[in-house]
């Protein structure tokens, strides 16, 4: 099964866009300081003037996320034996080159936009989305990999991942279901 296929087919792909949903609520409300105070502002904002802008733009990349994340995919899973690997600290572990593959999408789309606002607005905050990305690197992994059905058993950084019942709480190769 492919990464594309995985994601974007039509039994699972309401689940993983709801998934992606929770995962950019969680990334952007545990952003911390005066630009995190910013986003999460800016975030609640268009949540409450148009509560559907988020799902319709996390649908819209979907595709896109899906293609990037596929080479990425076929290296770790040739190197992964059965329960042997994390595909989030896989993806950590090449932060720059997966947060830079993951923002040419939206880079691209801002280069096609003609609304003058959203352009100004989107390069203001370029320079520091790549953080942003590279902090939700090892949750977007674990939603990947929960979906390929290649379970998770080592990974790189601390992190907690949701599952069915608790939460697993994994950190420096040790693995606890709380």
């Amino acid at each position: 099964m492919t990464v594309q296929e995985a994601l974007l087919a039509p039994d699972s792909r309401p689940q993983v866009l709801a998934e992606c949903e929770e995962l950019v609520d969680r990334e952007v409300g545990a952003l911390s300081g005066v630009t995190g105070a910013a986003i999460r502002l800016a975030y609640k904002t268009v949540r409450t003037f148009d509560a559907g802008h988020i799902p319709a733009m996390i649908e819209s990349i979907l595709p896109s996320v899906a293609d990037e994340l596929a080479p990425y995919w076929v290296s770790f899973a040739a190197g992964a034996t059965e329960g042997a690997g994390d595909f989030g600290g896989y993806l950590a572990a090449r932060e720059d080159e997966v947060a830079e593959a993951l923002l040419s999408i939206t880079d691209s789309r801002q280069r096609a936009s003609s609304r003058a606002t959203i352009v100004k607005a989107y390069n203001t905050v370029r320079g520091s989305a790549v953080k942003h990305v590279k902090a939700a690197l090892p949750a977007l992994g674990t939603l990947v990999q929960k979906h390929m059905n290649l379970p998770t058993k080592v990974v790189r950084r601390y992190a907690y991942f949701p599952l069915v019942i608790g939460f697993r709480m994994v950190g420096m190769g040790k693995v606890a279901t709380l």
